[in-house]
């Protein structure tokens, strides 16, 4: 990341709104609790891809870290081996940097391994932990239900010693999959069924992708989460309201073992985004059953699908902060996270042509083999932008939607034996439409006023401008139209199958034609096609010789407020 960009970012976070997270800390620095020091960790399981929850979260552990010189760790909570994968990790660390984040240190989960277990066999000599054989069924029906206590397991009642030996036998690798587990003795009456005696080691003969075959049995979350946040010296856990209940679990372990560090966990809401599922497991579905285009599908609200729809680093940390940090459900509309990218792109995206739906045009006054090359600028505002070379001939295409044999005055494009002015270019008049044996129009023969360059004839009445591309030098392009994954608000919340809730039109593939100048467009510009919206280059798929753009968001639709607005 240039220099410039990180004293761009540092401005941002000073400018983060106050929040309740931020007044906390803030309060705690102030009285000089932790010595003053703000230290936070990012700490996903490498599961699956980041999505913009996760940034919502990024932005908030690493901003407010850095804007009081303290420092976060990123950390990925590896203790399920089956579900984990080290593409996810290279992945998840690239999506940070590219939100403009720096961690202090990378640390895994796996690297306390022993230290968790070691933990664990002194709850088992305090009497806090015991072995229990039943099974899982077994457990889930004695852990109770919101409305009734749990019940107390047979096994409850081993001997420290008898719990201490199957343990580590259980570490030994003596033991099948689901045969024992270990679970803390706290309360099996209490109103919170996370104090019910939770599990904090299952055994699973299974590879980790850091610590190979070194372990058969691994702890779970809740036992690991609070003693990583421990031994790293975080002041600040910073947590989605899902971990509330989880918080007196949090506590406890931290106490029965008189940690040193004692972490401050705090909860905020998590982001729901209109349009879209948030769930891991859903998003994980949509990957493995091909149903969108992998984790990086421009349709998902993964970082690496926005990214490659074109969205920018800045907009998504614009995005965050206007979304603030609450308490209260985070039911967000699609239509922030575009308003956010139209406001970083519109002043700093190029504008140029594109012709999503094609329609020839033949001008025959104009010279056979002329090409015209006609010197424009490539933004309205700014010429700090530079300038373009666009090319002028006989033949042009212009947008299908831009023709109409009849229309009403409303219609501010081309009409038969009407007049348009072609964008940067000269005024047409559209002579005759080609149709073919269905009556489609498959060409226009149209005249051109050489007059009129640059400027509008006096006493005639031209109806708007439209753009174009010419047809000897523009370039081929797939262009790809992308539209929201779901037809219901909030699918997460749904009761209805998800499959069902899925919009069948989410990607419409147009086969259109761009100015010659994007021949060498680079996968990090983005353009604002005219009266079209901001598109970029495909990352993945795009090739010089085959061009694939990607809308990033479409323009506000001016058009269709001027069609339906009352004569």
């Amino acid at each position: 990341m240039s220099k410039g960009s990180v004293e761009k970012m540092s401005d941002e976070i000073e400018k983060y709104p106050p929040n309740f997270i931020r007044n906390i800390i803030e309060k705690d620095v102030a009285e000089g609790k932790n010595g003053g020091q703000v230290v936070t960790r990012f700490p996903p399981e490498p599961n699956g891809f980041l999505h913009i929850g996760h940034a919502k979260a990024i932005c908030l552990s690493f901003g407010v870290a850095k804007e009081f010189s303290g420092k976060t760790y990123l950390r990925f909570d590896d203790t399920n081996p089956i579900k984990e994968d080290t593409r996810f990790i290279d992945a998840m660390k690239e999506d940070i940097a590219w939100l403009g984040f720096q961690w202090h240190e990378i640390r895994n989960a796996s690297d306390y391994f022993e230290q968790l277990y070691q933990f664990a066999e002194q709850l088992i000599q305090e009497d806090k932990a015991y072995v229990d054989s039943s099974t899982a069924d077994q457990i889930r029906e004695m852990r109770g239900t919101l409305t009734s206590p749990g019940t107390a397991s047979e096994y409850r009642g081993r001997s420290i010693d008898e719990n201490l030996d199957l343990f580590r036998r259980m570490r030994a690798g003596e033991f099948a999959d689901g045969e024992h587990i270990l679970r803390l003795k706290i309360d099996l009456a209490s109103p919170n069924i996370n104090l019910r005696d939770p599990a904090i080691y299952r055994i699973r003969h299974v590879e980790h992708h850091q610590t190979g075959n070194a372990w058969c049995i691994y702890p779970l979350y809740d036992y690991t989460h609070c003693i990583s946040d421990s031994l790293e010296g975080i002041t600040h856990s910073l947590c989605d309201l899902s971990f509330e209940d989880h918080r007196p679990l949090y506590d406890w372990v931290l106490d029965q073992l008189k940690m040193n560090c004692h972490p401050q966990q705090i909860e905020f809401s998590r982001l729901n985004l209109q349009y879209t599922v948030m769930s891991k497991r859903k998003l994980k579905q949509l990957v493995e059953e091909d149903l969108v285009d992998g984790w990086d599908d421009p349709r998902l609200p993964t970082i690496a699908g926005l990214r490659r729809k074109g969205y920018t680093a800045d907009s998504i940390r614009d995005f965050c902060r206007r979304i603030g940090v609450t308490k209260s459900d985070n039911n967000v509309e699609l239509a922030m996270l575009e308003s956010c990218i139209r406001d970083d792109l519109e002043s700093s995206s190029p504008r140029v042509m594109g012709v999503l739906k094609p329609l020839k045009i033949v001008i025959e006054n104009y010279p056979e083999g002329k090409i015209e090359e006609l010197t424009v600028p490539n933004h309205p505002k700014d010429e700090s932008l530079g300038e373009r070379i666009v090319h002028f001939s006989r033949e042009i295409f212009i947008d299908q939607e831009d023709f109409r044999e009849e229309a009403n005055r409303k219609y501010k494009r081309l009409v038969a034996g009407g007049e348009v002015r072609l964008r940067y270019g000269y005024v047409i008049k559209a002579e005759e439409a080609i149709k073919d044996s269905d009556g489609n129009i498959t060409e226009l023969r149209c005249s051109y006023d050489p007059d009129t360059l640059g400027q509008n004839p006096e006493g005639r009445k031209v109806r708007g401008v439209i753009h174009w591309v010419s047809a000897e030098k523009a370039q081929s392009a797939e262009i790809r139209l992308y539209e929201p994954t779901f037809t219901v608000d909030f699918p997460d919340a749904s009761d209805e199958d998800y499959h069902d809730l899925m919009n069948p039109t989410s990607l419409v593939v147009h086969q259109g034609y761009v100015e010659a100048s994007l021949g060498k467009a680079s996968v990090d510009e983005r353009f604002q096609f005219e009266r079209e919206g901001y598109f970029c280059i495909d990352r993945n798929d795009s090739k010089p010789e085959a061009l694939i753009f990607n809308r990033i968001v479409g323009l506000r639709d001016t058009w269709a407020k001027i069609e339906n607005k009352p004569a």
